[in-house]
């Protein structure tokens, strides 16, 4: 079965996870506390930092993590991050397709998505990363990306039935 998405990325150039991404990132130490982390997303004005051991990133914390997670269980400002970090570390490669990242966000359920190439930290890609891309979209990408989220719908539908 040939897809109309296909036959529009033999035409398309790819766009690709490393041209949209944010590079500048904020890393923290696992043995970091929440409110030193705190500190540093604020002063770097970012929504996240990437937790480290050993300079290999292992984890995230988000704003939301300190919204939800820490006032949900009150924990002190002196708890270690490592004890509310997301984690496993969902990430992408810097190689991978934009839709590739869209997918597994969708997935997960994630705002934020670090990239990684082997096990060295790249940036990241958000949800705002996205809409930025959107904005520039021509016709023809944003009718890509239709038929990509009714492909993606479709193959769900007949897995499920």
């Amino acid at each position: 079965m040939i897809y109309f998405e296909d036959v529009l990325a033999q035409t398309q150039p790819l766009i690709l996870v490393k041209d949209i991404m944010t590079k500048s990132l904020v890393t923290v130490d696992s043995s970091s506390t929440v409110n030193e982390a705190a500190k540093m997303m604020e002063k770097a004005m970012v929504g996240s930092v990437i937790v480290t051991e050993s300079n290999v990133p292992i984890g995230i914390m988000t704003d939301r993590d300190f919204a939800i997670t820490i006032a949900a269980h009150a924990y002190p400002i002196h708890t270690k991050v490592k004890q509310v970090m997301s984690s496993p570390l969902v990430h992408i490669r810097s190689d991978d397709e934009v839709w590739t990242a869209a997918d597994l966000m969708y997935a997960r359920k994630i705002r934020r998505l670090p990239v990684l190439d082997e096990d060295e930290l790249m940036g990241i890609v958000s949800v705002s990363d996205f809409v930025k891309l959107y904005t520039v979209c021509n016709r023809e990408d944003t009718r890509k990306m239709y038929f990509h989220a009714l492909t993606k719908i479709y193959d769900e539908y007949t897995v499920s039935t």
